[in-house]
């Protein structure tokens, strides 16, 4: 079943998070939204960081290239990485069309304190966008 965006949190750096419960353990999947593809354009590399590594809110984990410029990864909540999305660096093309399903980056096991009230809903983060141009 698709993702519905308007279900998702969003960080103000433009990533997005999907919260579920694996086996009673809360897990994020995160991806970058659609307004901060947009803005990159033609991606052209993704550096993804290791499954085990820790991560607090706000850290950068990895890196997107478009043909406009390098941006950070940031890791919108605070955990252990659990999951990478290895097809994605060999399908960037893919992520325009699908940011919500198909462009989920990694999942993230969430620590207790992770830091989700920081995290907009999607009116919120909407707003936000509409402000920034």
């Amino acid at each position: 079943m698709p993702r519905d965006e308007t279900k998702l949190l969003y960080a103000p750096t433009h990533e997005w998070v999907d919260l579920s419960e694996e086996d009673g353990i809360k897990i994020a999947t995160m991806g970058i939204s659609a307004f901060a593809l947009e803005q990159l354009n033609d991606l052209v590399y993704m550096d993804l960081p290791e499954v085990g590594k820790s991560v607090a809110g706000g850290d950068e984990f990895g890196e997107v290239e478009s043909v406009k410029a390098v941006s950070p990864l940031y890791s919108p909540i605070a955990g252990e990485i659990v999951e990478i999305h290895t097809d994605l660096p060999d399908n960037l093309e893919k992520l325009n069309d699908d940011p919500y399903d198909f462009g989920w980056i990694v999942k993230i096991k969430i620590n207790d304190d992770a830091g989700l009230g920081s995290l907009m809903d999607h009116a919120a983060y909407k707003k936000q966008c509409a402000e920034a141009g």
